[in-house]
């Protein structure tokens, strides 16, 4: 088995790649953008034949290369035979998201040629679903600023060389702003009462006592909660069981600023007694 999990960047162009491999260029791993995955057996084997004190190294690969598509698959396979390791990344975001980001930095997508921007966003979308299916870790970073990519960035690949561990994201999310792309798990709590029409408590989120209090007075949240938290009791340890390394449970309302940051709370507050690995993100909270 070749030494350390080598990290493997690709996804949809504008998704926040080189923001990501600058984030683990900062943490001192060996960063390489746009390496043609052809080059990358050779490019392993000089790293190994030169007695390199690289480590840890991360790489950039995508559509901008012609022959990504149709060679990654082989390449890496052969590699994961001959004792390589690899963590796939998968960034995305929302096609809302990817016109807004072109929009302002005026880059041309690389499979442009002639179409609109958004058919070329649809076209990469489509011609990388393959990839996506095989990632380790999607992430959407429709909702992410530069120094939250970054965080989530960290903190994933920092974790990675943990085996034998769950590591539970808890998201809450409105539906009203589509629902997450790596969710695993999504439970819809708008069947709850809602604070929102409260005078007193409309203004206010999901994180203040008022609202925590309302959401939890009733009968239906009390019931719900025991349920849902006993079904996740009874299917974290399969996931774990079965290999899954990642989980992320989303719990949605309709703008994410009530009733889902007040459920999304108490799950993590639930599972962290029992995972070690987990964190909270309240995606909507700061949107009207």
């Amino acid at each position: 088995m070749k030494q350390g999990k080598i990290i493997i960047i690709s996804g949809l162009s504008g998704s926040g790649k080189s923001t990501a491999i600058k984030a683990l260029e900062d943490v001192g791993f060996f960063c390489v953008d746009n390496l043609p995955v052809v080059l990358l057996p050779k490019f392993l084997e000089l790293r190994a034949g030169s007695n390199s004190e690289i480590s840890r190294l991360a790489l950039v690969m995508d559509i901008r290369e012609k022959g990504f598509l149709s060679t990654y698959s082989d390449i890496l396979d052969r590699l994961c035979k001959e004792g390589y390791r690899f963590e796939i990344l998968f960034l995305e975001a929302s096609e809302e998201t990817l016109l807004r980001r072109y929009s302002q930095t005026r880059m041309q997508h690389p499979l442009a040629g002639g179409k609109s921007l958004l058919e070329a966003i649809r076209n990469e979308r489509e011609q990388l679903k393959g990839l996506k299916r095989i990632a380790d870790k999607v992430i959407d970073t429709s909702h992410y600023n530069v120094h939250e990519l970054k965080a989530v960035i960290l903190g994933h690949v920092l974790k990675v060389v943990h085996t034998g561990h769950v590591e539970v994201q808890v998201l809450s999310f409105g539906y009203k702003y589509g629902i997450p792309y790596d969710a695993d798990l999504v439970i819809d709590v708008r069947f709850l009462p809602n604070p929102y029409f409260v005078p007193e408590l409309g203004g206010l989120d999901g994180t203040a006592p008022g609202v925590q209090a309302f959401v939890k007075k009733w009968d239906e949240t009390q019931i719900f909660l025991k349920k849902y938290l006993d079904l996740l009791d009874y299917l974290i340890p399969l996931y774990k069981k079965e290999g899954k390394s990642y989980l992320t449970v989303a719990v949605g309302c309709t703008g994410g600023r009530h009733r889902s940051i007040v459920v999304a709370d108490e799950i993590f507050q639930h599972l962290k007694k029992k995972i070690d690995r987990i964190n909270l993100v309240h995606r909507d909270i700061e949107l009207s």
